[in-house]
């Protein structure tokens, strides 16, 4: 199955925001515990679907201003490196 995610900055600012967030966006069992970002990474890993995760200036800007939601695009892209079903995209415009 192929999904585009446009990713909210502001649903990624604390650890229990990503961890609901994820869970949502990519369909996480309700088992799955992103209780940190190592967690978050190694489910990226499993993902077997075609993803576009779909970044805008306005998202990176917010998410550059934030610590924790810049670790979370860091683990993001580590992710799209390491799993060739995700992939990162940047596209003008603003989040929805």
């Amino acid at each position: 199955m192929y999904r585009q995610i446009e990713l909210d900055p502001e649903r990624i600012k604390t650890k229990q925001d990503m961890k609901v967030y994820m869970t949502e966006l990519f369909r996480f069992e309700e088992e799955y515990a992103a209780v940190n970002l190592d967690a978050l990474n190694d489910s990226l890993s499993e993902i077997t679907d075609q993803i576009d995760i779909i970044l805008t200036p306005d998202s990176i800007m917010k998410i550059c201003d934030d610590a924790y939601s810049y670790k979370v695009l860091l683990v993001l892209g580590r992710a799209a490196e390491e799993n060739p079903n995700i992939k990162v995209l940047f596209r003008e415009g603003t989040p929805r």
